[in-house]
């Protein structure tokens, strides 16, 4: 059943001519130089510090690290984080 279900998402995308983080249900992100950081489509603040944020994901989770990091803006399903940023990291569920 899921190999049907993302054949069918991807035929979706591709008629419809639509973004795949909106058909797949994925983060997306904009990144100016390594200092600012803007995510969308995330579901929610799993820790957050000077060092560190995690958010969770639809499937998995996100993690920024870097010094200073200061969440500028945070909405329900969008977060601005500024500081000097080192690493982005992108996990499955499975991992």
């Amino acid at each position: 059943m899921g190999r049907i279900n993302r054949k069918l998402r991807k035929w979706t995308a591709d008629v419809l001519d639509l973004p795949q983080d909106v058909v797949y249900d994925l983060p997306r992100m904009t990144m100016i130089g390594d200092r600012q950081l803007y995510i969308e489509n995330h579901r929610g603040v799993l820790h957050f510090s000077s060092e560190k944020l995690k958010l969770a994901l639809s499937k998995g989770e996100l993690e920024v690290t870097g010094t200073s990091l200061v969440i500028r803006t945070i909405w329900t399903e969008e977060v601005f984080i500024e500081g000097q940023i080192k690493s982005i990291e992108v996990r499955d569920q499975e991992g």
